[in-house]
């Protein structure tokens, strides 16, 4: 039961700091987030993260389901609506009273050079992510491969995301990798 206490009580710091950091979307936090739940406090291992991390990714709905996924490995139900709640609420406020300023300060020459500064920070947490992820989830030098291969069209071409999804998918399954 004192586990549980304190994996509530870690739950509750990590996901409403992470909120408050997760400029440009969930998915900058992430290289924190695996840190944490599988290096700091051992709620996952870096395949666990890694499958959750992907199943969270292909449901439907929010991509805050990687974090409602964790939280329910940590501590169970509770766990699992705490990081939730956690995760969506802090920045909810943050943006519903930043938004209220935001607006009225629609020439500010700060309001510009504060949007133009963001384009860069989110494109850098969007990177760690990815390489975080490969790491996690990449363990020969085939997957490694197929992880360069899938990042190339997907960012050179204009393909469908889910068409190169469903590739990689049949190249595992068919036990390439």
């Amino acid at each position: 039961m004192k586990d549980e206490g304190l994996n509530l009580i870690h739950i509750l710091l990590l996901f409403s700091s992470l909120s408050l950091l997760s400029i440009g979307g969930g998915n900058t936090v992430i290289p924190e987030m695996q840190h944490k739940s599988v290096g700091a406090y051992g709620w996952l291992t870096d395949k666990q993260f890694a499958d959750v991390f992907a199943i969270s990714q292909a449901a439907p709905g929010p991509s805050v389901l990687l974090v409602t996924i964790i939280g329910y490995k940590a501590a169970g139900l509770l766990g699992a609506l705490l990081a939730t709640v956690a995760m969506i609420l802090p920045a909810a406020a943050l943006v519903f009273l930043v938004s209220r300023m935001w607006n009225r300060a629609a020439d500010s020459p700060l309001r510009h050079a504060i949007e133009r500064g963001f384009a860069p920070l989110t494109v850098g947490l969007v990177l760690a992510s990815g390489y975080v992820m490969s790491h996690a989830a990449d363990h020969d030098w085939r997957a490694y491969i197929l992880t360069g291969v899938c990042t190339v069209i997907c960012t050179s071409t204009k393909t469908n995301p889910l068409f190169v999804v469903g590739g990689a998918s049949l190249v595992g399954w068919l036990g390439w990798i």
